[in-house]
């Protein structure tokens, strides 16, 4: 069981990239993205990212626990899943003032989408490597959830971003 959690943990094999693990499993929360709009509803993909909170806390305590030290880097489960947070404010917006729900097709349709995303990747990273203010203080919460925080909080933040951009573009 160890094995397979400590496999989670650490994105599978995004974790174990020689350098640069964390922005390695940030490019692991696109999939992860794709797949929370699979089901082609806002509400279904905001469910998806409030489950996946205590389960990658539970999953990251125990990667500290079997590697040893504390929000080690090969664990990149936290990247991932913060990526989807980042967006949930532009599906919003699509959800509640149209043209359609946030679905992977009408994503993708949106104009320079990719920009977004690269936007989204950009911010991310230095939000998560900066970790200014409350973003540093709160990954000392306990187990696993300081570990995953932090990222959500500075997946919060990018999310506040891209949707004021979002909305004024």
């Amino acid at each position: 069981m160890d094995r397979l959690l400590l496999w989670i943990a650490q994105g599978t094999w995004l974790g174990r990239v020689p350098k640069a693990p964390g922005t390695a499993g940030t490019l692991g929360g696109f999939p992860l993205t794709a797949l929370l709009l699979w089901p082609g509803n806002f509400w279904a993909y905001l469910a998806g990212c409030i489950l996946l909170l205590p389960i990658s806390a539970r999953i990251c305590e125990h990667a500290e626990r079997i590697l040893g030290e504390k929000d080690p880097p090969s664990v990149v489960l936290d990247e991932i899943i913060a990526i989807p947070i980042c967006f949930l404010g532009i599906f919003a917006l699509m959800e509640f003032n149209g043209p359609s729900q946030p679905n992977l097709t009408a994503i993708l349709e949106i104009p320079n989408w990719g920009a977004w995303a690269l936007a989204a990747f950009a911010l991310f990273r230095l939000f998560d490597i900066w970790k200014p203010g409350p973003i540093d203080t709160i990954q000392k919460l306990p187990d696993g959830w300081g570990v995953i925080m932090d990222d959500i909080l500075a997946g919060a933040v990018v999310c506040i971003i891209l949707t004021v951009a979002f909305h004024l573009i």
